[in-house]
């Protein structure tokens, strides 16, 4: 039975919340922060973590919103324009201050056995790139990094050198929002690195959000999700 509660994360600005979500059993677990999409940290975001708890992670969702409107929160595309509107104002800057935060606090919980991955899915899949090649404990980074469909990857390309660990990539081929050059641009930056794997799926963007009808591709969804636990499985249990 997972248990779920919310932890409290501070920063040197203020404290912002992160949704928990703990494996039945003893600890320690492998950590998973798991980075929210533009609607928020929504039931489908603790469907995932409980999800990733269910499998033996110890999940984390931060608030990446808490600056602008925290417990932000919108279900599907009929909250679109209200996400879109805050994504407008995201600031990248403090969003890298508050993923140290959560990778920081993560590593210092006793539920927590030191390895810790990301998982991303749109905006997430670019924060969740930028959190591999940034966030660091005593030179430590995270172990392994996994990317849904991220929107803005190719803006972080530059630091691709800076992640020291393996990375999964996941992508819709009819995706409306990222062009398949764009596509093809990470693909290329990635090729040849150890611990790589790069996945594209008959689906476009949004493909694994199960609250969103008109995106979810259940298919897509269920095969990028296995190959993902299966990922952290290799690379976050000793």
């Amino acid at each position: 039975m997972v248990a779920s509660h919310y932890e409290n994360i501070s920063t040197p600005d203020g404290t912002f919340e992160a949704y928990c979500a703990l494996p039945d059993g003893d600890g320690p677990w492998p950590g998973v922060v798991l980075f929210q999409e533009i609607f928020g940290i929504n039931d489908n975001m603790r469907w995932l973590a409980d999800r990733a708890a269910g499998a033996g992670f110890l999940a984390l969702v931060p608030d990446m919103f808490w600056r602008l409107e925290p417990r932000f929160e919108r279900k599907d595309e009929s909250g679109l324009g209200d996400a879109m509107n805050i994504v407008m104002q995201f600031d990248q800057a403090a969003a890298m201050v508050d993923m140290q935060a959560t990778f920081t606090h993560l590593i210092g919980m006793t539920a927590c056995d030191g390895n810790v991955g990301s998982v991303g899915f749109c905006l997430g899949g670019a924060l969740s790139f930028g959190f591999a090649a940034t966030v660091r404990v005593d030179g430590h980074g995270p172990d392994a990094m996994v990317s849904y469909y991220g929107s803005a990857v190719n803006d972080l390309l530059g630091m691709a050198d800076q992640i020291q660990c393996p990375m999964l990539f996941h992508y819709g081929t009819n995706d409306a929002f990222i062009p398949t050059e764009n596509i093809d641009q990470v693909e290329a930056v990635v090729a040849g690195r150890p611990d790589v794997g790069f996945y594209r799926y008959d689906a476009g963007h949004a493909f694994s959000n199960a609250d969103a009808p008109s995106m979810y591709v259940e298919a897509a969804a269920t095969q990028a999700w296995a190959r993902t636990l299966d990922f952290l499985g290799a690379h976050l249990r000793s």
